[in-house]
């Protein structure tokens, strides 16, 4: 396995920790350790992007990011989860996986490094 993937992994866990933040913070000092994992989730998506394409990087956390804070509204915040919230997370996985295929066709080609 490609490292660079697993900065893609990495920033995206950082990303779904500082939202999570954000729903809990009640204090100010609360938002000290959210801005360090902002400053660390945005680390990890400069590496992820060294390596990969950044459209693919930043489809993959954007993704990530918006299905892991819907889960984490019905599943720790007690949201619900309608037919139109589960049909627009699975555009939103098709979407990447769509990307990534088309990454592995350029690839092919010649057209990215």
């Amino acid at each position: 396995m490609n490292k660079s993937w697993i900065y893609v992994a990495l920033t995206s866990f950082f990303e779904l920790v500082w939202i999570f933040g954000f729903n809990v913070a009640s204090e100010w000092w609360h938002w000290i350790p959210i801005l360090f994992f902002i400053f660390v989730d945005f680390h990890f998506l400069a590496k992820a992007c060294e390596n990969l394409p950044t459209g693919t990087v930043y489809a993959i956390f954007a993704a990530i990011g918006t299905v892991g804070t819907a889960l984490m509204d019905v599943f720790i915040f007690g949201e619900t989860l309608g037919a139109g919230k589960l049909f627009f997370i699975a555009i939103l996985v098709v979407g990447v996986i769509g990307l990534k295929i088309a990454d592995g066709v350029d690839e092919k080609k010649g057209l990215v490094k």
